[in-house]
């Protein structure tokens, strides 16, 4: 049954990449296919559910909603830019990067970004730097949750099935993130310099 699973999975994709489904719509639709098509049962499809993924990400989602309307998320950014302001364009690009993306591990990409946004507005409105940029900045930084198997949805898919633990993505994501967020610092300082 494999071409029937490759073309599905095409037709997915095309689907959702030209706007004629939305991602969600065109998955439960080659779902559907795929148990039309015999390639699996019912009782296989509820089986490969793994509900611990499923709740964890309705979880995150709600611990994310409480961070922001607490405000919690507003005092972190506020307090790793603020430490950084001394260091000039880099220290401020640096603090912006750094508050994203730890609150991109505690809460949803989207919902650190729409947090985190605003105070970035200010501070490239203060410090004379290209709003653009700022705002690329916070997007990049926005998709840079490797420390934790709840930063995002993805991460968090592969937490059971990979039969990881957490400390493995602190072990991998560690050097990978001080990586990433140096290279968008470095490269916005460069651009705004």
């Amino acid at each position: 049954r494999a071409p029937f699973v490759g073309l599905v999975t095409g037709l997915f994709v095309v689907a959702a990449a030209t706007g004629l489904l939305s991602t969600v719509e065109a998955a439960l639709v080659a779902a559907a296919a795929m148990l039309v098509g015999r390639v699996m049962t019912f009782v296989e499809a509820k089986n490969a559910v793994d509900i611990d993924v499923v709740l964890m990400i309705g979880a995150a989602f709600g611990v994310g909603g409480a961070v922001e309307q607490s405000g919690l998320a507003a005092v972190v950014a506020n307090t790793f830019i603020g430490g950084l302001d001394g260091f000039g364009t880099f220290g401020l690009m640096m603090g912006v990067v750094l508050a994203t993306s730890l609150l991109t591990e505690m809460v949803t990409n989207n919902a650190a970004v729409v947090v985190v946004f605003p105070i970035a507005v200010q501070i490239a409105e203060a410090a004379s730097i290209d709003f653009t940029t700022m705002a690329i900045v916070v997007g990049l930084a926005g998709s840079t949750s490797f420390l934790s198997p709840i930063g995002y949805q993805t991460n968090t898919m592969v937490y059971g099935p990979g039969g990881y633990r957490f400390v493995d993505y602190l072990r991998a994501g560690a050097p990978l993130s001080l990586a990433v967020q140096l290279t968008i610092a470095t490269t916005a300082t460069m651009l705004v310099g």
